[in-house]
């Protein structure tokens, strides 16, 4: 069998949230950074989806079903896409209408629920998947975590919520010797399948674009001297990568414009949707990853967004408020806890980056965290009196 490659795109875009003080508690409900998340959505959708949305439909107009590729998108941007940006959403919506397309699913707003608690994670993604049958009209088959966060709990959950192939990082450090050009399936519910991102592909494009310079070509020829009876690789970027993190001048849609031909004229892979790989291969062994792994840093552990006492305490003091929030039904209150999960603002949180302001996050977050408690007592104590009139 040929070799297969799967390129995937992950589009996300966070809420950014204002300024909150002390003195807003109770008395300003409103979190968001409208003007910012604004002006952040609409020059994205010029700079990198709309010129990239093209360039995709472009390949598929050229190389008709020989291209494949998977996007995810999560709750947060397709929100913000609709508010500021339809005409982009329009763009996506046309791509994913061509045939050539998988949709993959994952937490609604970028979260971290698959860490807290259960049944928060399992409503996080089924509420991704209502918003996809929704917006484009597919229901999603294959899962991949926020940051491809992945453990052998988290897969089992997974699988435990009807998916049988689920995305992950290939870290070095749970595969050893292996390659992550193959199949795997989870430790604890073998149904479920697992493909693994290529870090050293995916990083050529998505960080190192610039500081180590490659064509096309010479990509090409990197997949091409992977043995031959490596299945799969599986390249994972964020869609932002084009464009915005990349402009235009240094190349890298060329790059892209370029890669189909050069892998069709320099080896004899061809392209899938990651679905299609359970239906072309066996899995070659386990997965065993029982302490959780991401994508980040050299570690691919979780410090990004979880670890020093102010994320933990950030984290706790938002999961606790679960509880609540499964109880009621107010659907703005239920579009903040969805935006207030977002990975970033841990992220943010985190002291090992030059680029943080941790402790402005960190204060500012759990202001927010305290108006929301807020909300929600007084949303719940409502729904007790209006049931006490109804008796």
């Amino acid at each position: 069998m040929n070799k297969s490659i799967c390129l995937c795109f992950q589009v996300h875009q966070p809420y950014r949230l204002r300024t909150y003080r002390f003195f807003d508690i109770g008395k300003r409900h409103f979190y968001y950074d409208e003007y910012n998340n604004r002006t952040v959505i609409q020059r994205v959708s010029e700079r990198c989806y709309l010129p990239m949305n093209e360039l995709v439909m472009d390949m598929i107009a050229r190389y008709g079903d020989k291209v494949k590729f998977a996007f995810s998108f999560s709750g947060s941007v397709v929100e913000q896409l609709d508010l500021y940006a339809p005409s982009t959403l329009d763009s996506f919506k046309n791509i994913l209408k061509s045939g050539n397309v998988e949709l993959l699913a994952e937490t609604y707003g970028h979260s971290l629920a698959s860490l807290a608690n259960k049944d928060a994670f399992k409503k996080e993604v089924l509420a991704h998947k209502r918003l996809m049958r929704d917006v484009f009209g597919m229901t999603p088959k294959t899962f991949h975590n926020t940051e491809l966060i992945y453990s052998n709990d988290i897969g089992a959950d997974v699988a435990d919520m009807g998916f049988d192939l689920i995305f992950t990082e290939g870290a070095k450090h749970v595969l050893g010797w292996r390659s992550p050009n193959y199949m795997y399936f989870n430790a604890k519910n073998p149904k479920l399948k697992v493909l693994l991102r290529n870090d050293r592909l995916s990083d050529d494009i998505a960080l190192n674009f610039t500081s180590s310079p490659i064509t096309a070509q010479d990509y090409a020829l990197k997949i091409k001297a992977f043995p031959e009876t490596e299945e799969i690789v599986n390249i994972f970027v964020n869609y932002e990568t084009f464009g915005e993190c990349y402009a235009a001048e240094t190349g890298i849609f060329d790059f892209m414009r370029y890669l189909p031909q050069a892998v069709f004229d320099n080896t004899d892979c061809n392209f899938i949707m990651p679905h299609q790989a359970v239906k072309l291969m066996q899995p070659m062994g386990v997965f065993d990853a029982p302490i959780p792994l991401s994508c980040c840093d050299e570690e691919r552990d979780l410090s990004p967004w979880i670890g020093n006492s102010m994320q933990d305490d950030a984290f706790n003091t938002l999961y606790d408020c679960y509880n609540m929030v499964k109880r009621i039904k107010n659907e703005e209150i239920i579009r903040d806890w969805h935006a207030l999960q977002d990975a970033g603002v841990f992220r943010n949180m985190c002291t090992k980056f030059d680029d943080n302001t941790p402790y402005d996050t960190y204060i500012n977050f759990m202001n927010i965290l305290t108006d929301f408690k807020l909300r929600l007592e007084s949303e719940i104590h409502s729904m007790k009196a209006k049931k006490i009139v109804a008796q």
